[in-house]
């Protein structure tokens, strides 16, 4: 679908370049067709990689993924399932075989097929309750998979048993005695995720055994996962995993990592550290394991230490405290000397290494946004995008040298399109602190134009806008009828160090308002392209907060506001949400203790203001929405009405914080670019009517 009514055709033909285009600008209908790739596997040899394509099917409205293997070396990718209903491939110790998890039976199931693949597949696993994420033991003997069961069940037929009365029972009704009752989207309903083993037999089938028992905690956690949550030990005897133990997991961000014997037994608690302890990695001899760390408790955005443990004598010891950065997904070098780690830095996002031993870490992909990433002997593989591309997996020597393209998924639409790539910029913020953004062009761009500007709000808080592609929010699509799009770092963001990101504690609306309002001066005084009289905002989640912060705040001085999912009553919100440590950390207690942070801070307390500016502000929800209940957004919009405020209010009754299936996704931005192109009139460059 191509958004080409009167209104955006009219923008358009006010914002667009007379000159040949290098190519046309992206409609949605180009972006939902994007095939996804994620989740690269380094064959043992390290000549192939194993990875997850989605596409997106419009008519299921679903994605539909498949596994797909491409030579390191250069060579033509292909796919080795094509039923769509497969991902999270992983290599056999020997490199002959894949194992990879399908939906081909009803539930989702581990299957092992030929690397080559030739013969049918053979299905692992037959449990009830399904599989979750699995990893491969490195001698090939065993599976390691996460099911979510009834604690309290002794095998799968009593599991089976327990969701077959419960789907029979006509009472809907759920009771609760403890906090986290809901996550995201999903009530508690008296499950919990477990990590299972079972051996690889050659006829499959084989029974699957339960490694944490009765355990009324989940594997791994279901609020905070974070990277490779499970890790196998070289020997393949023990198992290394993430979990929250503490009895109420609403206000606690604190996890610690536990080993346990393949063939089951009492699971040791490897770290005591009252913050999150996740992302185990076992270094090639066994005997330490990295891993990374925050020492704060209460705070989800603390800075990620890289630690290594050594197993011997239980003692951890922090590599990066000089390192003001937080450190990702830790991989070890084949010789055990060095670890890799990937950390967000100024809008990217490279891979890093470090010495084992100690020492400074250093940029192996500066400039790069490398989300996934492998060791493959002298070389990384890394799953790379930017704001102009999307992901496509790449090799990068470790000595430094030039990038190689490994998959070209995307290539033949990507030719057809005009995408610009995202422009740094950094200017002063509140208190004189510099802040970064990036600026997108529209196509077809025309230095002597003047174009209206679109300002984009990231949520978190703690995250980043960074030099990346995303199927939400995505900075071409919103450029392309003639927009200019202006992404701000403001001060919470995460990779500009710690302190930058914990400066939005207690003050979500001061300078973080004030760094934004700063960034668009710059840039409207700075690019002599932007029309300072079309301007426009909209931001999902903190983002949301924000665009309701500003509808009183910014004094009228947006032609049109967007707010999805946004937080507009702190003191309800909190009542509401579930990860109760978020707010208890960012507004400095709860509304009994510190009601004057929830007030002066919360934008319902200036909806009196609403009115005396009258922005156009389009609020759009989910009603599956856990974190910031669709209540929010009706509230936002009932003070908006009646102050008889332009405005419109769409719900999504089967999405949740985010809008994931490819229809509503359609759906989604076409309301979002009506609304733009509604009130941001094609005009010329002194303002006047065209």
């Amino acid at each position: 679908m191509t958004f080409k009514g009167p209104a955006v055709a009219c923008l358009v033909a006010a914002c667009a370049s007379p000159a040949a285009a290098a190519g046309r600008p992206i409609t949605v209908t180009d972006l939902v067709a994007l095939q996804r790739v994620s989740d690269p596997q380094i064959s043992p040899d390290g000549t192939r990689v194993l990875y997850t394509v989605a596409t997106p099917d419009l008519t299921a409205n679903r994605m539909a993924r498949n596994v797909w293997v491409v030579p390191v070396a250069g060579g033509e990718p292909r796919a080795l399932t094509t039923t769509g209903r497969e991902g999270g491939a992983r290599w056999s110790a020997d490199g002959k075989r894949v194992a990879f998890i399908s939906m081909r039976t009803g539930t989702m199931q581990i299957f092992i097929m030929n690397a080559d693949g030739s013969g049918e597949p053979m299905q692992l696993t037959k449990i009830s309750t399904g599989v979750d994420s699995f990893l491969w033991s490195p001698d090939g003997r065993w599976v390691a998979f996460t099911s979510v069961v009834y604690p309290d069940c002794k095998d799968d037929a009593c599991n089976a048993a327990r969701d077959d009365a419960r789907s029979k029972n006509p009472v809907r009704a759920r009771a609760y005695d403890r906090l986290l009752y809901r996550h995201w989207t999903a009530w508690a309903d008296g499950k919990r995720s477990h990590l299972f083993a079972v051996p690889v037999v050659a006829h499959g089938g084989a029974d699957a055994h339960d490694l944490v028992p009765g355990a009324d905690y989940d594997v791994p956690p279901r609020e905070r996962e974070g990277p490779h949550p499970i890790a196998f030990s070289p020997d393949s005897k023990t198992i290394c995993f993430t979990a929250v133990t503490d009895a109420v997991e609403a206000a606690s961000t604190n996890a610690d990592l536990f080993e346990i014997d393949v063939n089951g037994g009492t699971p040791k608690r490897l770290t005591t550290n009252p913050g999150f302890d996740g992302a185990p990695a076992y270094s090639p001899d066994g005997k330490t394991i990295a891993y990374h760390s925050q020492a704060r408790p209460g705070y989800e955005s603390d800075k990620w230490r890289l630690m290594v443990l050594d197993r011997a004598s239980g003692k951890s010891t922090s590599l990066t405290d000089a390192f003001d950065r937080s450190a990702d997904t830790p991989l070890w070098s084949a010789d055990g000397r060095t670890i890799y780690f990937n950390a967000e830095d100024r809008g990217e996002m490279p891979v890093f290494a470090i010495a084992a031993a100690g020492g400074a870490p250093r940029a192996i992909t500066p400039g790069s946004f490398d989300g996934e990433f492998l060791v493959a002997g002298d070389s990384l593989v890394v799953s790379r995008s930017s704001l102009a591309s999307p992901s496509e997996l790449f090799a990068v020597p470790i000595a430094g040298g030039a990038a190689r393209q490994l998959t070209h998924q995307n290539a033949a639409r990507l030719a057809e399109l005009d995408l610009s790539k995202g422009e740094s910029f950094t200017f002063k913020g509140a208190a004189n602190t510099d802040v970064q953004g990036f600026l997108v062009r529209p196509p077809n761009f025309d230095a002597t134009k003047k174009y209206p500007v679109l300002m984009i709000l990231h949520g978190g808080p703690e995250t980043q806008h960074s030099d990346t592609w995303s199927y939400r929010w995505n900075a071409q699509v919103f450029a392309s009828p003639g927009c200019v799009i202006l992404n701000i770092n403001r001060r919470g963001s995460t990779g500009f160090g710690q302190k930058f990101t914990d400066d939005i504690a207690g003050d979500w609306g001061g300078k973080a308002f004030t760094d934004l309002m700063n960034g668009l001066d710059y840039v409207l005084a700075k690019y002599s392209f932007t029309d300072k009289t079309r301007v426009a905002a909209g931001g999902g989640s903190y983002g949301g907060y924000m665009i309701d912060w500003m509808a009183s705040h910014a004094k009228g001085r947006f032609r049109a506001l967007i707010s999805h999912a946004g937080v507009y009553n702190l003191t309800s919100e909190y009542g509401a949400t579930e990860e109760l440590w978020f707010p208890e950390h960012d507004f400095l207690g709860t509304p009994w203790t510190n009601p004057a942070t929830y007030e002066k801070t919360s934008p319902h307390t200036y909806a009196a203001e609403f009115g005396a500016y009258k922005t156009p502000t389009l609020v759009i929800t989910g009603e599956q929405d856990f974190r910031v209940p669709y209540t929010q957004s009706l509230e936002f919009f009932s003070a908006l009405q009646r102050q008889n405020v332009p405005s419109k209010l769409i719900v999504f009754p089967d999405e949740g914080h985010w809008v994931l299936k490819p229809q509503n996704s359609v759906f989604w931005y076409k309301e979002f670019m009506d609304w733009l192109a509604r009130y941001l009139p094609a005009e010329t460059s002194s303002g006047s009517a065209r």
